[in-house]
């Protein structure tokens, strides 16, 4: 059996869970060139990112394009496969529609959304008064070092959804948790103009890799 058929066969026959992470990632990849396998090309990315599946998340088509044996086509297919797994994490059914109860729901609930980012974005939680959730909503979209946040088309959504809490959230690519000036700023912006409006802000969390910052939590709101 050539080498690239072995992924294919023992997934056929004893099923994915029994795949080393450079097997599922061979198949992905399909066939190789005469001069590396599709195996050896999976080993040679991971290899590179020591086995940091994270870090993959973050691929590009220009990361993956600089391994031999790696053209457009397959560096789409590889891209495709990624964004279905972080899709899967975000779907919920209405019989799962979660209760916010603390940071630690919330940041369960948005760690997907930041967990392959390189930019700066801002997102909402809006609650019922139950606490259950109603939607998530990505306000802006930054850059490195921040992002803009409209007040005003915060407020029309929740409006709109009749939320009655707000939870915000952005994460800093920095990896710095601590909250910017610009960011006490924003949050007291925020909580004051939701009392015009009797919509509570609850928290808001500065996200960083695996970790995060909570105001609330602190004691800040």
């Amino acid at each position: 059996m050539r080498v690239e058929d072995r992924p294919r066969e023992i997934l056929a026959t004893q099923g994915q869970e029994f795949l080393r992470v450079e097997e599922l990632l061979a198949i992905l990849i399909g066939s190789g060139i005469p001069s590396h396998s599709a195996i050896s090309i999976a080993q040679a990315i991971l290899t590179s990112i020591d086995f940091d599946l994270n870090r993959l998340g973050r691929f590009t088509f220009s990361d993956f394009r600089q391994f031999k044996g790696i053209g457009t086509a397959r560096a789409a297919i590889l891209i495709a496969a990624l964004e279905l797994g972080r899709r899967r994490i975000n779907f919920l059914t209405p019989s799962e529609v979660p209760l916010i109860r603390n940071s630690t729901d919330a940041f369960h609930l948005l760690h997907s959304k930041f967990m392959d980012l390189g930019h700066e974005e801002f997102w909402v939680i809006h609650l019922n008064r139950a606490a259950r959730l109603i939607k998530v909503e990505r306000i802006s979209t930054g850059g490195i070092a921040g992002t803009v946040v409209d007040v005003k088309m915060i407020f029309k959504s929740a409006i709109g959804f009749q939320t009655s809490t707000l939870i915000l959230a952005h994460n800093h690519p920095s990896g710095q948790k601590q909250p910017s000036m610009a960011d006490r700023e924003i949050t007291k912006k925020l909580v004051e103009a939701g009392k015009l409006f009797e919509i509570t802000v609850a928290d808001h969390l500065i996200v960083v890799s695996d970790s995060y910052l909570s105001f609330a939590d602190e004691g800040w709101l």
